[in-house]
C-alpha cells in the first residue's frame, strides 16, 4: 500500500462519519511534504471554511495518533471548487453536459489527453464528445480528470442543481446562500 493509499484508508472514515465525502488526496513536495484533502459534504450543500476547519481539525488529530508520515508535513483542506477534479464514477455521471478535460494513462483510441463534453459512463467507460467524435476511456485509464470553468457550469452550480444526485431524484437544493460558491482550492486551510 503506497502512502496515498495509507492516507486515504486513515482520513476517510474520519470525514465519512462526520458527514463528508473524501474526492482527493495528493502529497506535494519533497523536504517538508504537503498532504492536499479535498472534501465535499454528502448533502450537496456548499463547503464552507468552517466545514474546512472541522474537517482540518479532525483529520490532523487522527493522523497525529497513526503518524503515516515521516518528519514534518502540511496538512491542507480544501472544498472541490465549481471546476472541481473528477475522481469517482459517480463525478462522470453526476457531471454530464459540461466540458471537461481528461488525461489517461497511457494510449487510448491513440491519444492521451481528452477536452470535450462528458456524456457520461457506459458501464465503467467514461464517454466524451470532442470535435463530434464519441471517445470512451476506461475509467481504471483515467489519470486525471477535471471540469472546465464555463458560463453553463457556473450557472448550474450557481442555480443549486444537485449535481451530486446522479439519480435525479431530488433534482434540485434551490437557491444557495450567497458567497457560498468558491473556485477550485479557495476554501484551503492549512494546519
Amino acid at each position: 500500500m503506497d502512502l496515498v493509499d495509507r492516507l486515504i484508508s486513515i482520513i476517510e472514515p474520519t470525514i465519512d462519519a462526520m458527514g463528508y465525502e473524501l474526492v482527493r488526496v495528493q502529497i506535494q513536495g519533497n523536504r517538508r511534504q504537503t498532504v492536499q484533502v479535498m472534501a465535499d459534504r454528502k448533502d450537496g450543500a456548499s463547503m464552507t471554511v468552517d466545514d474546512c476547519s472541522d474537517i482540518s481539525h479532525a483529520v490532523s488529530a487522527v493522523l497525529d495518533v497513526e503518524d503515516p508520515i515521516a518528519g514534518a508535513y502540511n496538512l491542507e483542506i480544501s472544498s472541490p471548487g465549481i471546476d472541481r477534479p473528477l475522481t469517482r464514477l459517480k463525478d462522470f455521471e453526476a457531471w454530464a453536459g459540461f466540458e471537461c478535460k481528461l488525461e489517461a494513462k497511457g494510449l487510448q483510441d491513440g491519444r492521451k489527453r481528452y477536452a470535450g463534453k462528458l456524456l457520461g459512463l457506459e458501464g465503467s467507460d467514461v464517454l466524451l464528445l470532442v470535435d463530434g467524435e464519441t471517445f470512451r476511456v476506461p475509467f481504471d485509464a483515467v489519470s486525471k480528470a477535471k471540469l472546465v470553468l464555463t458560463d453553463e457550469l457556473i450557472a448550474a452550480v450557481t442555480q443549486g442543481a444537485d449535481l451530486t444526485d446522479p439519480d435525479g431524484d431530488d433534482g434540485d437544493l434551490g437557491e444557495l446562500p450567497d458567497g457560498d460558491i468558491e473556485p477550485d482550492n479557495d476554501n484551503i486551510i492549512q494546519d
